[in-house]
């Protein structure tokens, strides 16, 4: 093994980096035209077969509103042209983009471009404070503590002091140093960021035109996320919006800071009294909020609560949506524009968090780490980042459309699996039509009703947020290392399927967050996996071998990036996994019988499979309500792989079918291309199959009740030391977020029929787990491990 970087050559024969103001996307070093003989000889040995010019074809304009939640806003702000309007490398500025030209402008480029943006004191709230504590709201809070005018100076007293603690107070002369100060880090550890105009172009009319709120909703990837979305809005001349952020960054220094960029603090835990109850005049502050809402203020929130530790969007918390939504329907605001956001990075700045998935607790924040962490940055190139801000849409309207339609009050886990699992009956349970009029019905209370759309509008833009987010080089290698060339690869062969994963994900329209010739893109996408990948050459040092290593920290960083491509696939993925079940089933149950029916499937019984193993990853799975695997006319993904093909009978009038199974069916093609790509789905999913197998598995050790804290970490320690001995096939799968999420998987299911597999029980005030009296039989258990081990090619 050698050095990757002693081997891929200079990061500068890279053309990656975006000519800003082109408009035509065509990705380039913003300083200058590289010349192409410099490469490195390794590439002059790599061809991706003359196929590198399909990609000049128009790439999708990723970000619309839905057109079935919000039909209005879709029309709004959009425009044929917007789409043409290419990309732009927000951190390269010069003499052009200023009003100024000559040689000293050129020298102060950065310094004239913050002073001539357009950030004021007046845009920003005032008096909040004392709003807040005079609200109606508050002061039926206030009114709890009785008559006693004593009490009430004190509770007044106490609020003010969680108010102090609370507020943001936004410095237009700060953001201004900040946007300066940023663009010099920023040009120093990132090769650009790309944003589209056009999607900015909609951004900026919303704020301008419309006369109401904007609340952008990001992803949240990185600890740089907060400042990402406020630069890029200062450099187009957008108010900054005020970000809620958690206390646990409420550090001396650092956090008046954080107040000067119009960050306001709150708690991760709501109910931190000492007792433990519910801090009622806490939760009436947070109405701090709905003031800032009443100012137009714009706000900016991360719905997942906390950085992402997968690669994969978290599930949503919508405590603070919640606060929005209420607002607007006290009528306190006209409307709101909700903006969901994606960020996409070549490679975080954190780097990984290895340390976490291995169990260990998370490090708490201090102003000496973040100075270490910015020196450190210094040091390294993190590679391209990219933003896309998605089309604002009307709250109003979300919630006019969920009031005039049926509410869709999903499946539970026990009434989907459960009697599929354990009654080994897997085709009966899903979809099944008796429950429809009561699903589709609007007898229920406001509370939960409320409940139940605010969590889907989570969802919804968590969702329109993820598949909103370009896709990087480093997920695609990682991606392609994991679960295509696990063993090595050629590099010439991994820069054709890297060309040929490009395609894949460009027709499935997902963006790219990167352009260029393929072969100089990988050797980015390898310099910036570092020490994950090893790099050894042939005997006759012609060609070279690339390899993800076997070491564990290894595995869990390329795993968090391969998950930047988890949302592409996931649906395919599913469909593959669930055909490869069926088939298995059929050949298990029709040995003696060769013919070419066993390689045909029924529509029907494929969506029931995929819709079940949707909805037990469910808290894996990033597909919104299952829509996309819904038993539909085309419930099949854009592209599926051409190892799966739909017929119908009437193509066939020799087919032996009945009537009663004349509908379309699925015939597998035994050809080795379409065979290739469909295994490589399979894969995708099988380390999260095989962490589930493996938590079933773990299952027949709980006797006796244990709390959930140490099962977790026995679990674990179990998943791991399987990862260590070689048991494990993926060793990806013993990552802690994954651990977790079997944990809560094996809670739900059967929750509400009181028969889910593990069972909360409190004892002495301590919640326990245990087996619940449905999984307790030995078989019930296996039952659930053949369930889950046949999805997987395990």
């Amino acid at each position: 093994a050698m050095d990757v970087r002693m081997v891929l050559g200079s990061p500068d024969n890279i053309l990656l980096a975006n000519n800003p103001d082109t408009g035509s996307g065509c990705l380039k070093h913003p300083c200058e035209d590289q010349d192409r003989s410099s490469s490195p000889s390794v590439l002059r040995s790599v061809t991706t077969t003359g196929k590198e010019g399909l990609l000049n074809r128009k790439r999708p304009f990723v970000g619309r509103c839905c057109h079935s939640c919000t039909p209005l806003s879709q029309e709004r702000l959009f425009n044929p042209s917007i789409p043409s309007l290419g990309l732009r490398n927000v951190i390269y500025i010069n003499e052009t983009h200023t009003r100024h030209r000559g040689w000293l402008a050129r020298r102060l480029s950065y310094v004239l471009f913050v002073l001539e943006r357009d950030v004021r004191k007046d845009m920003f709230a005032r008096n909040v404070v004392e709003n807040v504590l005079n609200s109606s709201r508050y002061q039926v809070t206030d009114a709890e503590s009785g008559v006693d005018s004593k009490a009430v100076s004190k509770v007044r007293r106490k609020a003010r002091g969680f108010l102090q603690e609370m507020v943001a107070n936004i410095s237009p002369a700060f953001i201004r140093i900040t946007g300066w100060v940023l663009l010099k880090l920023f040009n120093g550890f990132f090769w650009s960021i790309q944003i589209h105009k056009g999607q900015l172009e909609m951004v900026k009319k919303a704020a301008s035109e419309y006369n109401v709120p904007l609340v952008f909703l990001p992803v949240h990837k990185s600890h740089i996320d907060y400042l990402l979305i406020t630069f890029i809005l200062f450099c187009h001349n957008i108010k900054a919006p005020h970000i809620a952020a958690g206390n646990n960054l409420n550090i001396p220094i650092l956090s008046t800071l954080i107040r000067k960029l119009g960050g306001f603090f709150i708690r991760r835990k709501l109910d931190e009294t000492s007792d433990g109850k519910k801090d009622v005049l806490y939760r009436s502050l947070l109405h701090y909020t709905e003031e800032l809402l009443r100012q137009q203020q714009f706000l900016e929130v991360y719905l997942e609560g906390t950085r992402s530790r997968s690669g994969k969007p978290s599930p949503a918390h919508a405590g603070m949506l919640s606060i929005v939504v209420d607002t607007l329907c006290a009528n306190s605001i006209p409307d709101v524009l909700i903006v969901p956001v994606g960020i996409s990075y070549d490679r975080i700045i954190e780097g990984n968090y290895n340390s976490e998935q291995l169990g260990k607790p998370k490090k708490n924040e201090s102003l000496w780490g973040i100075a270490c962490g910015v020196f450190r940055m210094l040091r390294k190139n993190y590679g391209c980042v990219r933003v896309d801000f998605t089309q604002p849409f009307s709250l109003k309207e979300y919630l006019d459309t969920q009031r005039s339609r049926h509410l869709q009050v999903s499946l539970t886990l026990e009434q989907i699996l459960l009697p599929t699992i354990i009654a080994a009956q897997p085709d009966q349970a899903v979809f099944n039509g008796e429950d429809e009029d009561h699903l589709n019905s609007r007898d229920l209370s406001d509370e939960p009703w409320r409940r139940q759309v605010i969590a889907n509008l989570a969802k919804h833009v968590l969702f329109t947020a993820s598949k909103s987010s370009a896709i990087m080089s480093s997920h695609i290698v990682a991606c392609l290392l994991l679960y295509r060339h696990r063993q090595g690869v050629l590099l010439s062969k991994l820069v054709e399927d890297f060309f040929n994963m490009k395609e894949e994900i460009l027709s499935r329209d997902f963006d790219l967050g990167f352009s260029g010739n393929s072969e100089d893109v990988v050797m980015h996408a390898l310099s910036l996996l570092g020490n994950c990948v090893n790099v050894t050459s042939t005997n006759r040092n012609t060609e070279f071998i690339i390899a993800p290593s076997n070491t564990v920290p290894a595995l869990f960083e390329l795993n968090f990036y391969s998950n930047g491509l988890f949302h592409v696939f996931i649906a395919d993925a599913i469909i593959a996994c669930s055909a490869l079940a069926l088939l298995r089933e059929q050949s298990a149950t029709s040995v003696s019988e060769q013919n070419s029916s066993s390689t045909l499937l029924s529509q029907e019984r494929l969506i029931r499979r995929a819709a079940g193993l949707s909805h037990f990853l469910s808290n894996e799975v990033a597909v919104e309500d299952q829509e996309e695997l819904s038993p539909s006319d085309e419930p099949w993904p854009k592209k599926f792989p051409g190892a799966l093909a739909w017929r119908s009978d009437e193509e066939d009038e020799d087919s032996d079918f009945g009537d009663e199974q004349r509908d379309r069916y699925l015939k597998v093609s035994p050809s080795a291309e379409p065979q290739e790509f469909y295994t490589f789905l399979q894969r995708i999913l099988t380390p999260v199959l095989e962490a589930y197998s493996g938590a079933a598995i773990f299952v027949h050790s709980l006797i006796s009740p244990m709390s959930e804290r140490e099962y977790t970490q026995k679990l674990f320690k179990y998943l791991l030391t399987r990862t260590e001995r070689g048991v494990a096939a993926y060793g990806e799968s013993a990552t802690h977020y994954l651990v977790k999420n079997t944990v809560k998987t094996f809670k739900e299911l059967g929750i509400f029929c009181d028969s889910q597999v593990l069972k909360e029980r409190r004892e002495g005030g301590v919640c326990r787990l245990e087996l619940s009296s449905t999984f307790l039989p030995q078989a019930n258990r296996n039952k659930l491990l053949q369930y889950i081990l046949g999805f997987s090619l395990l």
